[in-house]
């Protein structure tokens, strides 16, 4: 029981489930995102889609092959879905995005389906690999570059499933974030000023506000490149 599930009242405050209910939940796999911003599959289906049921309906469904996250097919109900990853159901044709609500919570966007093949994945590191420059990505993932100049907090817009690059997003003066945490949890603006650690935006109603840079995740030169609500 404790290797596949974890107590309901354990699970991360990010979770958008009720807090009643059954004891155990599902515990997912490690994976390429952090525990507090993704969620597996099997509760995404049945408690915040509520497209199944049970996981025994949920199951069926993902062996069904019509379920694919950032366009690859997925069958473990395990498995962690988190921010900004896409959802296909190519039996609907229906596509999604997962972000966070102003509350904190994981949320699914609705998006068309030539968004769903495009993914914004800010750069945490990076590091030489036989002579290459190897980005590492919000997301878990790693990808070579041939510039030198993509910088620690900038995004890149990739291809789905290729991974390709398609633009470099700059953690600049003017660039358009999306907070993934502290109290401005979920809120989108306009860079105003970087100072050190610190980024002052405007916000959607003109207010300027302070936050830490880790929590900046770029997603647009002007306006946002892809659907955030």
């Amino acid at each position: 029981m404790a290797r596949n599930h974890m107590a309901r009242l354990a699970a991360p405050k990010t979770w958008p489930i009720k807090r009643r209910g059954s004891m155990f939940i599902t515990k997912q796999n490690a994976g390429p995102h952090n525990l507090a911003v993704s969620i597996p599959l099997n509760i995404l289906l049945k408690e915040v889609m509520a497209i199944a049921k049970n996981t025994r309906e949920a199951k069926k469904l993902l062996a069904s092959n019509e379920v694919a996250v950032d366009c690859r097919q997925r069958k473990d109900i395990r498995f962690p879905v988190g921010i900004f990853d896409t959802l296909q159901f190519s039996n609907i044709n229906e596509y999604f995005r997962v972000s966070l609500s102003k509350k904190g919570k994981i949320s699914l966007v609705r998006i068309k389906k030539e968004e769903s093949s495009i993914k914004p994945a800010k750069i945490i590191g990076k590091k030489m690999v036989g002579g290459k420059l190897q980005l590492n990505l919000y997301d878990g993932k790693n990808i070579l570059a041939g510039s030198s100049s993509y910088k620690v907090g900038d995004t890149l817009i990739i291809s789905l499933p290729e991974q390709k690059i398609v633009k470099h997003l700059k953690l600049d003066k003017k660039s358009t974030i999306f907070l993934i945490g502290g109290k401005h949890i979920g809120e989108t603006g306009n860079i105003e000023d970087i100072v050190q650690d610190k980024i002052i935006y405007k916000d959607s109603n003109g207010n300027l506000v302070e936050t830490s840079k880790k929590y900046a995740f770029v997603v647009g030169d002007a306006k946002p490149l892809v659907t955030l609500e």
